[in-house]
C-alpha cells in the first residue's frame, strides 16, 4: 500500500478570486521559492493585501534547473533528501505516482501546480528585483527594479523569503598556494558534463558533496572526496521504504529524535571503514547527510577518500596526511552565507550566519519584518515555512497576539542557546531546528496567541508581531 496521500485529499481548488481586505496591513513577500509561495498562499487565503516580488520568471526557486533568477543551485541529478509526504504542504500532497524522493523537475512542477490550485499567481510580480527594504513611517519602503523600471512601494509588513542557499561560501581564509586548474563552487555545478574526463577533487561532507562525488565516479578520469570532518551518512531507504517514514509524536523531547537518528546511523553502517573520517560528534549533533550511492563508489574505488586539504600546488592538491593528487577541477561544496542584500547591515547583520530570531520568524527589534524559511530543519523546510506563514497571517489579521517583549526575548535566547548545545559549532548549524518539535512548539504558541487575541483590544491585535 502506498504511503502517499492521494491527490483527491488535497484542499479544494480555488474556484473564484479571494478579494483582499483593504483594512488589513498591506504586505510584501520577497521571493517565490518554496517558502515565498507558502507565505503568499497563506496571506492570500487570509484576505491580506499582498504583493510578491520574484527576481526570475518562474516560481520554485532553488528547485528550478537553470532558474532564470540566477540563484538556483539545482543540478541535473538533484532529488529531495526528505520523502515526498514529509516535504509536501499540509493541504496539497504530492502526486501519488511520484517516487519516494522526487526529482527536482517533479518538485518544480509540484510548486507550479500549488500556485494554480490555490489561485494566487496574480499576486506574484515576476522579473522584479528587490533592491532595498527600509523602515519608513511605521512600515517599510520597498524599492524594486522590474519591467516598469525602478519603483518605490510602501508596505505595513514585509516577509523575507529569499532563501539561504544562493550566496556561495568559499574557504575563508583560502588554502595556501595556487592552483592551475579550475575551481568551482557547488552552487555553480549543473551536470556531469563539467566533470567528464577530468581529475576531480570534491571538498565537503554535505549532501551536495556526496552527490557530486558520486557523479564524478561515473564520468571523471579520477574522483577524490576530501573531508576534514566526518559526517554520519544515512541511507535513504530502510526495508524498502523511505527511511524518514518513522514519524514520532511532535510533542516528544529532543532525545527521541536523537535516538531515532542514532538508530538510523547504526542501520546505515559506518563510512569510516570506507576511508571517510570518523565523525567527532554523535548522530543527531549535526544536520543529517543522506546518500544511497557514496558507499558503493567508495567500495568500488571509483572515489578515493582523502582528509582535509593542506595546500594547493599548481596542478596538485596536497592533503593533511602528506599525500597529493593531480587535479584539473576542485569543487568546493562548502556551504552558503546567510545574506539579505536589500537590508542595511546596521539593521540586520547575520555575521557568521548567526541570526537569532523568535521562533525563527520574528525579529523583536523590527515589528512588521518577518523571515520565512530561514531555518535548517532535520527534515524539510516547506511544512515549517507553511506553519510560519499561517502564523504571520494570524498576526496580520488580529487572530494572534504576541506575548510581552521580555517573554519574546527570553524565549529567543533560550532557544538559541539550546540549539547551540544540541549541534556542533559551525556556520551550517546556526539555524538548526527539529522538524516535529518545531511544528509542535509553534502550534502551541499559536493557540496561546489566539487566546490572548480574544482578550485583547483591537489596537493590540494589529501590532504586526510586536509584543502585546
Amino acid at each position: 500500500m502506498s504511503y502517499f496521500v492521494k491527490e483527491r485529499d488535497r484542499a479544494p481548488a480555488a474556484t473564484q478570486p479571494i478579494p483582499a481586505n483593504p483594512s488589513l496591513p498591506r504586505t510584501c513577500v520577497i521571493g517565490a521559492g518554496s517558502s515565498g509561495l507558502a507565505a503568499v498562499k497563506a496571506l492570500h487565503q487570509a484576505a491580506v493585501p499582498v504583493d510578491c516580488f520574484e527576481q526570475g520568471s518562474v516560481v520554485g526557486g532553488n528547485w528550478v534547473f537553470k532558474n532564470p533568477n540566477g540563484q538556483s543551485a539545482c543540478y541535473e541529478t538533484l532529488e529531495i533528501n526528505t520523502s515526498c509526504p514529509r516535504m509536501a504542504f499540509s493541504d496539497f500532497p504530492m502526486p501519488a505516482d511520484y517516487p519516494a524522493y522526487a526529482r527536482h523537475d517533479q518538485v518544480a512542477a509540484y510548486f507550479e501546480a500549488y500556485v494554480d490550485h490555490f489561485g494566487f499567481r496574480d499576486k506574484i510580480r515576476f522579473n522584479t528585483r528587490v533592491d532595498a527594504v527600509v523602515p519608513e513611517n511605521g512600515g517599510w519602503r520597498v524599492e524594486t527594479t522590474g519591467p516598469e523600471g525602478t519603483r518605490q512601494h510602501h508596505y505595513d509588513a514585509v516577509l523575507v523569503a529569499n532563501g539561504h542557499h544562493w550566496d556561495a561560501r568559499w574557504p575563508d581564509p583560502a588554502y595556501p598556494g595556487s592552483f592551475d586548474g579550475e575551481q568551482l563552487h557547488a552552487h555553480d555545478y549543473r551536470s556531469a558534463k563539467q566533470l567528464r574526463d577530468k581529475n576531480v577533487v570534491v571538498v565537503g561532507a554535505g549532501n551536495s558533496a556526496l552527490d557530486i562525488a558520486s557523479e564524478a565516479a561515473r564520468v571523471a578520469r579520477s574522483a577524490i572526496l576530501s573531508q576534514r570532518r566526518g559526517q554520519w551518512v544515512l541511507r535513504k531507504y530502510f526495508l524498502g521504504r523511505a527511511s524518514d517514514q518513522l514519524v514520532l509524536p511532535k510533542w516528544l523531547p529532543w532525545w527521541a529524535t536523537r535516538a531515532r537518528l542514532r538508530l538510523a546511523s547504526m542501520l546505515s553502517g559506518s563510512t569510516r571503514r570506507l576511508g571517510l573520517p570518523q565523525p567527532a560528534h554523535a548522530p543527531g549533533q549535526s544536520h543529517p547527510v543522506q546518500s544511497e550511492q557514496i558507499r558503493r563508489v567508495l567500495k568500488s574505488g571509483a572515489v578515493t577518500p582523502k582528509p582535509g586539504i593542506e595546500r594547493l600546488d599548481g596542478g596538485r592538491v596536497v592533503f593533511t596526511d602528506g599525500s597529493a593528487a593531480t587535479a584539473d577541477l576542485i569543487i568546493w561544496a562548502t556551504g552558503y552565507r546567510v545574506r539579505f542584500p536589500f537590508l542595511a547591515e546596521d539593521l540586520v547583520s547575520p555575521a557568521g550566519n548567526e541570526f537569532p530570531l523568535w521562533k525563527r520568524t520574528v525579529h523583536p527589534d523590527h515589528p512588521g519584518l518577518f523571515f520565512v524559511g530561514l531555518l535548517q530543519p532535520i527534515g524539510a523546510v516547506m511544512p515549517l515555512a507553511e506553519a510560519q506563514s499561517v502564523w504571520v497571517s494570524e498576526m496580520l489579521t488580529g487572530r494572534y497576539v504576541a506575548p510581552e517583549a521580555e517573554v519574546i526575548r527570553t524565549q529567543m535566547e533560550r532557544d538559541h542557546q539550546r540549539n547551540a548545545r544540541r549541534f556542533y559549532s559551525s556556520a551550517r548549524h546556526t539555524m538548526e531546528v527539529d522538524f516535529d518539535s518545531y511544528l509542535w512548539d509553534l502550534e502551541r504558541e499559536r493557540r496561546r496567541g489566539g487566546a490572548r487575541a480574544a482578550k485583547s483590544s483591537p489596537e493590540a491585535r494589529h501590532r504586526l508581531g510586536a509584543a502585546a
